[in-house]
């Protein structure tokens, strides 16, 4: 059975408040009054009411101190505002204050009818942004599941990666043939790259996009770490704007820069020699970028072909299409300047 609504009536005339009791309460609702706003406060304070009506116009403490008072309680259920006033100033006073509807008392006998409308209106008004306030709050509690399962799956795939590249040094390193050696080298640096962004993810508020900055400084760090030897160091300078990217992208310009960065460690200097590398990433507007990797070694003769096995430069045209780029290499002073632009 539908429990009945409780009405909480203050008005400073006592027989409009009996027939606002009985005329409500033969529609089912539960009817309290009181004849003073202080009246009025002490009952609400008590709790356990669905709605409350303040007449306006009130010896000592008025509707609108009534209502003022009123909005203070814990938990207050909304008000309607009566007034034997036309003048809308009352009413826009009331309102802000915080009442919840308004209406005109009259003298004949709609206003009841009037009043049980408005405590209709404004219960279903209620009801609305209570139930609003519930979706919110279940949508916003899923988001918050759907991201920390989002953050564990990361965590997940950057461990398992992780496992993976340490399988590969190890293969690596029982290896004898140099040329295999090598291509397994090459193949733990492309797994760190990826496992990169999977760590940034887990351990980031955001799960679907990858600070670059942050996420290229990883990259070089352990590029720097792999190719520098005490005779030999390869120190990487990073210059890279504050740019994101959705994880498919970054993952691709990170395998991009794994392998341009790596082929200039190998190729552009001689064994023994030291050598800089340069990185740099601009972000364009309204969402395009541009990629310098740049060397000041021997450089590349027009027209030749890159060093090594060709799968690295096949996986870096392979991630260029992937992310609607093109990719050069371009004349520099001295060396070489690999560029990969998206408009």
């Amino acid at each position: 059975m539908k429990q009945a609504r409780r009405i909480l009536y203050i008005d400073d005339d006592p027989g409009l408040c009996r027939l606002v009791q009985k005329s409500l309460e033969r529609q089912g609702y539960r009817v309290a009054t009181a004849n003073t706003g202080d009246e009025g406060l002490a009952l609400a304070a008590a709790g356990g009411f669905d709605v409350i009506a303040v007449d306006h116009y009130m010896p000592g403490q008025d509707g609108l101190e009534t209502l003022t008072a009123l909005r203070k309680l814990r938990d207050c259920p909304p008000v309607v505002y009566v007034t034997g006033s036309e003048e809308s100033r009352v009413a826009v006073a009331a309102l802000k204050a915080g009442a919840a509807d308004y209406i005109v008392k009259s003298t004949g006998g709609d206003f009841v009818e009037l009043l049980e409308q408005s405590f209709d209106t404004t219960l279903a008004a209620v009801r609305l942004q209570q139930e609003k306030l519930a979706a919110e709050q279940a949508l916003k509690s899923s988001n918050e599941r759907l991201q920390a399962l989002l953050r564990e799956v990361n965590h997940r795939v950057a461990n398992s990666l992780q496992m993976v590249s340490a399988f590969v040094h190890m293969q690596a390193r029982d290896v004898t043939n140099e040329a295999a050696r090598e291509a397994l080298r090459d193949t733990d640096s492309r797994i760190k790259a990826i496992a990169q962004v999977h760590r940034r993810l887990y351990t980031s508020d955001d799960v679907e996009s990858v600070a670059m900055d942050e996420y290229l400084a990883a990259i070089v760090a352990e590029l720097q770490d792999t190719w520098s030897t005490p005779s030999a160091p390869r120190p990487i300078r990073l210059q890279a704007d504050q740019l994101v990217m959705k994880t498919d992208h970054a993952v691709s310009l990170g395998v991009v820069v794994n392998e341009l960065v790596s082929n200039a460690c190998k190729y552009a200097y001689q064994p023994e020699e030291p050598g800089e590398i340069r990185v740099r990433l601009a972000g364009k507007v309204p969402s395009g970028f541009r990629l310098e990797i740049e060397d000041d070694g021997v450089g590349m003769p027009a027209g030749a072909k890159p060093k090594g096995s060709g799968l690295g430069s096949k996986i870096i045209h392979a991630m260029a299409r992937s992310l609607s780029a093109s990719f050069a290499y371009e004349a520099s002073p001295a060396g070489v300047r690999a560029v990969l632009q998206a408009a």
